[in-house]
């Protein structure tokens, strides 16, 4: 079995597939820094004794939600010993306006905050690292009673009073001599942290967690992995320095792509992740599963579909849920997805069979590095499962509720499919001679596409070496764009006929990028930004242009004219 590592990096987005076996197993997406892991400074706002928890400010836009049982006992002397031993409400823990460090444990997810936690823990390439704790621990995954007593016995020698560690499982075979230096490592880590902590004011941030690339090197880039392929220059070798100051014996194993497709074209990665977008999964013996996520728990239904069988109904039934039994372990992975999940196998009269189901789940269930939990079977065929929850799943991140009917299905995001048209004009570039582009698509992801100040698509004009011009179409669907190729000259005299100082009437609107006071508005299709026209939100407005691009202009308003009608285009 071959297991190799692919990292797409582009402007705004790094994806990072774990291939395993010539299949997709697990897909990372980090689109902007992400809060989990990071600690904060933060101020408490909110007591409340009726939830037993408190709501404190990190600096995002959602206050945090600290729960009574994330909260470490005060040391203050005051507090009597039998109250600083445990606390069981969270008015004795915390107190308005009190100023701590915590820890992001959940994302920011939907309308909810994240979740956070004074205990700390910082996890390195062997062991994580608890400075708030006073235990040591090894990973349930090394089995050999042997090699963990050898591992902790490493861990307890480097341990000071009052300090907590847990060996991880990539510690399994590593001398005494590793462990000494990710300790080391990781001490220095914690020391910068308190020191910086007493410098920041609250809310802010006092240690930014990892960027992706990182934590698939440190996390997931092991010896069982034959190649990490990556298709940037800059983090190939910021990569280079990461694998030799990790593990340097798979140094070589780090290779740069620099085929003319795009590297998840190439390896048949972005097909898989269409499919991940879509309720229904098919098994290869035409058995198919069903997946439904819901804002309290996931729901897996398992079906026979096209599969007949050849011997009998029983046969049928077990070789289904076998099947899918591989394939919903990878699917989680795959997906992402954490909280409580529903398994609705095909009905089995024998126990034999149901146990054996069982074990397979528990065998798959093993390579996910997420912590999972099997609760039981139902007397009802379902089995109940947990599966550790850190943020939005792949689909929630690619995807958002569809306007088009009110929120009971999905539709890719505005930014996703700006994201894809970027992909689509890279490989245009690589088959195609003319000098421009031009793309027609829904407005919401025209914005995304240009960017603020254009910041977007001049970067995109450079990489490519083409001129591109985005137009906004309101007929156009949210998902779907067009792209017409063609002469530089030829495209700039039929869709630019703007020049600077000239004076343009158009429809204001508030969008969701720009940034107060600052706001935008079309005409017929070409975005204009304005610097002092959010009080002309909803109207039509006399504009002078102070600069014209090919996507988009800057300009100020002169003197509104009327009320923009809603039913006339923009």
């Amino acid at each position: 079995m071959s297991k190799e590592i692919l990292v797409n990096v582009s402007t705004r987005e790094t994806r990072v597939a774990v291939v395993d076996n010539a299949r997709l197993v697990e897909l990372h997406i980090e689109r902007e820094e992400r809060v989990v892991g990071s600690l904060f400074k933060c101020k408490v706002c909110n007591v409340l004794p009726g939830m037993d928890a408190a709501f404190v400010d990190i600096g995002l836009d959602r206050n945090a939600f600290l729960y009574v049982g994330d909260v470490l006992p005060e040391t203050d002397d005051e507090l009597p010993q039998t109250r600083r031993d445990r606390f069981v409400r969270i008015e004795d823990a915390v107190r308005v306006g009190q100023e701590l460090l915590v820890q992001v444990v959940k994302a920011p997810r939907g309308t909810k905050g994240a979740r956070v936690s004074t205990r700390v823990s910082l996890p390195g390439r062997y062991l994580v690292f608890m400075p708030d704790a006073d235990n040591t621990g090894v990973s349930r995954k090394i089995e050999e009673s042997q090699e963990r007593d050898r591992l902790k016995k490493f861990a307890e020698a480097l341990r000071p009073a009052g300090i907590g560690l847990i060996v991880r499982t990539e510690a399994e075979g590593k001398s005494e001599a590793d462990l000494h230096q990710d300790f080391e490592f990781l001490m220095r880590v914690w020391n910068q942290i308190q020191e910086k902590s007493r410098k920041t004011n609250a809310p802010g941030i006092v240690h930014q967690d990892l960027s992706l690339l990182y934590k698939v090197i440190r996390d997931v880039f092991s010896s069982d992995v034959q190649k990490l392929i990556i298709d940037s220059r800059e983090d190939f070798e910021k990569a280079v320095e990461l694998v030799d100051l990790l593990s340097p014996k798979l140094k070589s194993r780090v290779t740069l792509y620099d085929g003319m497709e795009p590297i998840f074209d190439c390896f048949g990665i972005e097909g898989e992740i269409d499919r991940l977008l879509r309720r229904k999964v098919w098994l290869k013996s035409g058995g198919h599963l069903t997946i439904d996520q819901t804002e309290a728990l996931t729901t897996i239904d398992v079906n026979t579909g096209k599969f007949v069988g050849s011997t009998s109904l029983s046969d049928t039934i077990v070789h289904t849920n076998l099947e899918a039994v591989e394939e919903i372990a990878r699917q989680l992975r795959l997906r992402d997805v954490g909280g409580i999940i529903i398994i609705d196998f095909i009905d089995m009269s024998s126990a034999k069979d149901r146990s054996h189901v069982m074990t397979a789940l528990e065998k798959a269930l093993k390579k996910d590095r997420m912590r999972t939990k099997i609760a039981h079977l139902s007397p009802l065929g379902l089995v109940e499962m947990t599966r550790k929850r850190t943020g939005e799943t792949i689909p929630e991140l690619l995807s958002e509720a569809c306007s088009y009917c009110q929120g009971r299905g999905r539709l890719a995001s505005p930014e996703t499919v700006s994201i894809e048209v970027e992909r689509e004009l890279e490989r245009l570039a690589t088959r195609v001679d003319d000098e421009a582009f031009l793309v027609s698509l829904h407005p919401r992801v025209a914005l995304y596409l240009i960017g603020l100040s254009g910041s977007v698509v001049d970067r995109l004009e450079k990489r490519l070496r083409r001129g591109i011009y985005v137009r906004a179409d309101v007929s156009v669907h949210l998902e779907k764009y067009r792209v017409v190729s063609g002469g530089l000259q030829e495209i700039d005299r039929r869709i630019l006929p703007y020049t600077p100082a000239q004076v343009v009437e158009c429809a204001v609107e508030r969008d969701m990028l720009s940034v107060v006071p600052r706001t935008t508005a079309w005409c017929e299709g070409y975005l204009v930004e304005l610097e002092n026209a959010i009080g002309y939100v909803g109207q039509r407005v006399k504009v002078r242009l102070t600069e014209v691009h090919r996507s988009y202009a800057l300009g100020e308003v002169l003197v509104p004219s009327r009320v923009l009608d809603k039913s006339e285009p923009i």
